[in-house]
């Protein structure tokens, strides 16, 4: 009896001991990685204080003279977030159901498609605005197709991942009345994953109206782009007037994300 719980005791502080060398190992890369960019450089802070407070003095107090004219930039945003939040899940599913090794047809369907949905997370939606505003022009259907885009490798993902942490047990039971393979995902998988669907749907849109904001950088239209003009001007009161505008419009849409969280549950 001493002896097993000798032996209990002894994996105990191995485990515990390997924990610790963990953290430590973890500890020391990030402090290597705060090192590295100068984030632990206590002078270099210390003399960007003094710009940073007066920026700020100079932001206040903030300009709303021309909020009419930023209505429509404003609504372009929100319709840019909302189509390339559709555009996403639109795509996503299908791709969703080939990259789920519960669903996929066989191995290469399913290595094919989560290539395609790394790629597309890989690619940062700024990049995506630059190489969409090149092909089809300046304006919101640039960052609509960056932001959608990028969306569905990250949309994609969490779907199929909900995908396969389904219950068995029904799809089983569908299977056993002889069902086809489509008619096993529709009536077997689709009705457990439906309600993550939707959540992960309304958390993107909330995240894309964020993205959509800063698409006006690089000439997508939107809010960002009167922002980024303002800016180039050195007109600070009027950027911290569109600043607190995007940070209203933000608010909202996480209030209606909220709110259609609860209706779904």
């Amino acid at each position: 009896m001493s002896s097993t719980y000798d032996s209990l005791l002894a994996g105990e502080r191995r485990r515990r001991r390997w924990l610790i060398a963990q953290l430590t190992v973890v500890i020391v890369l990030i402090g290597i990685a705060c090192e590295f960019v100068g984030l632990l450089d206590a002078s270099r802070l210390a003399l960007g204080l003094p710009a940073l407070f007066e920026l700020m003095v100079n932001m206040l107090p903030p300009d709303f003279s021309d909020w009419r004219s930023w209505m429509m930039p404003l609504a372009d945003t929100l319709a840019m977030s909302v189509a390339g939040t559709a555009v996403a899940v639109l795509a996503s599913v299908p791709m969703a159901f080939l990259s789920a090794r519960t669903t996929t047809p066989n191995l290469g369907v399913y290595y094919a498609t989560r290539n395609v949905l790394n790629f597309l997370r890989t690619v940062p939606e700024l990049i995506m605005g630059i190489i969409f505003v090149a092909a089809v022009g300046f304006g919101p259907l640039a960052g609509v197709l960056a932001v959608g885009l990028h969306s569905i490798g990250m949309v994609g993902k969490f779907f199929a991942e909900t995908i396969e942490h389904a219950d068995p047990a029904p799809v089983e039971a569908v299977r056993a009345t002889g069902a086809s393979r489509f008619q096993t995902i529709w009536h077997g998988v689709l009705p457990q994953v439906l309600p993550q669907f939707l959540d992960v749907s309304i958390y993107r849109w909330e995240y894309n109206f964020r993205a959509s904001t800063v698409m006006g950088l690089v000439g997508a239209g939107g809010i960002g782009f009167e922002l980024i003009g303002s800016l180039r001007i050195l007109q600070y009161k009027e950027v911290f007037a569109i600043l607190l505008l995007i940070l209203a419009m933000v608010m909202i849409v996480d209030g209606i994300g909220s709110y259609l969280r609860r209706r779904l549950q």
